[in-house]
């Protein structure tokens, strides 16, 4: 049997950034932010757009014939170094074009990908001169599609709640509204009788799109129609809020929401309307009788960890956690498990949210950048079965 990976220690953020504050933009940083973020770039016969959902650029310029050099902004600093990009190249004839990338302030965190449809994608080559990020295409007159990640935008959130709600006993409304108006949905699977809750928030951060790739099955996993899953309804209702920043993925945003802020670092001011709503539904569970059992955030870093409280931080069930995922672990011979366990008391973060309102533990579930798509599933397809039967198998209603 494998060792289960540890790494003990006490930081001051959830994961690797380069600063850890977020904060508005000053009105001069700001319209800079804005003057210099562009929607089209097209020189003779070839158009570099980003006139979609989750498109985004920064400054485009033509420096020599059919070659381009795109410098990626943020929308604000200090930010985590996750550079953003989105965009489409087309061509009224057939058309060999260089683009060069750069990142203001930053380095280059996510390879470029391509799609002709927008849905199917694939690694695209290309090569690091010093700073920049050098691709070579072959427009036409169908677009081309260039990502930073899989684009995931907002109806595509929709569409796929909407496909469970037609395979599966769940209900999905609206919980409430972003900074600019934009729905934030809820998933629910609940009995009447049942007073304990599984709660799973997903895409805080606009580009960790391997977070959302583990949501996706790990979710459908726990509302199948499995025994085990049968079992696990019976017992526990889900709560799901599977996009809490749609205006940051609209944008292409990096990091933020809408004003600027990492939402991520406001589950303990709430001075965004996303998190307050968020909060607020929840005090109305508690209100109602019903306890938060135990909360999953899904996210992306460079690597594949699961950031955990530690055992002695005072939450009930102090080694569930342990031994969820050990069993994980265990069931995975090719795949190691890594908790880091850390206590963020000032941090805002989700995780350190829920052990110091409810008392209960959470964790922030992270995929690699680059993990395996098809490993991403079958991570989240063992870890939700074997989370079921770590919870069932708990005596007299108590997780331990």
């Amino acid at each position: 049997m494998k060792n289960l990976l540890f790494i003990f220690s006490i930081a001051s953020c959830a994961f690797s950034v380069i600063s850890c504050k977020s904060n508005q933009l000053d009105a001069d940083t700001k319209s800079e932010y804005i003057a210099n973020t562009v929607h089209s770039c097209e020189q003779g016969n070839v158009r570099i757009t980003t006139d979609f959902p989750s498109g985004r650029m920064g400054e485009c310029k033509l420096i020599a014939l059919n070659e381009y050099e795109i410098t990626l902004i943020p929308e604000g600093t200090p930010i985590n170094s996750s550079p953003w990009y989105a965009f489409k190249v087309a061509a009224e004839e057939r058309t060999s074009i260089k683009i060069n990338m750069l990142v203001q302030g930053d380095k280059h965190r996510y390879p470029p990908k391509v799609s002709a449809n927008g849905k199917t994608w694939k690694l695209q080559p290309y090569k690091m001169a010093g700073e920049e990020l050098v691709v070579h295409i072959e427009a036409s007159n169908e677009s081309t599609y260039i990502a930073g990640q899989e684009i995931i935008d907002n109806q595509y959130y929709i569409d796929w709640a909407q496909d469970l709600s037609k395979k599966y006993d769940v209900t999905h409304t609206i919980l409430g509204q972003s900074t600019q108006g934009k729905p934030i949905y809820k998933i629910e699977s609940k009995q009447q009788d049942n007073n304990e809750w599984l709660v799973i928030f997903g895409r805080q951060h606009p580009p960790e799109v391997t977070g959302a790739l583990a949501l996706f099955p790990f979710t459908e996993t726990l509302l199948s129609t499995t025994e085990l899953s049968k079992k696990y309804k019976d017992r526990f209702n889900i709560l799901i809020i599977p996009n809490i920043n749609p205006d940051g993925i609209e944008l292409g945003n990096w990091r933020f929401n809408a004003n600027n802020i990492d939402l991520n670092r406001d589950w303990q001011n709430f001075s965004q309307v996303e998190t307050q709503q968020i909060d607020q539904y929840l005090e109305q569970l508690v209100d109602q009788g019903q306890k938060i059992k135990f909360a999953i955030d899904f996210h992306s870093t460079r690597h594949d960890v699961f950031y955990t409280m530690p055992v002695d931080y005072g939450v009930e069930a102090p080694y569930f956690v342990i031994h969820w995922l050990k069993s994980l672990d265990e069931l995975m011979p090719n795949f190691d498990v890594v908790m880091e366990p850390g206590n963020t008391p000032n941090n805002g973060v989700s995780k350190q949210y829920f052990a110091d309102k409810f008392g209960i533990h959470a964790i922030t579930y992270e995929m690699g950048d680059n993990t395996d798509r098809y490993k991403i599933i079958d991570i989240a397809n063992k870890a939700a079965n074997t989370l079921m039967e770590s919870m069932l198998s708990s005596t007299n209603h108590n997780i331990e």
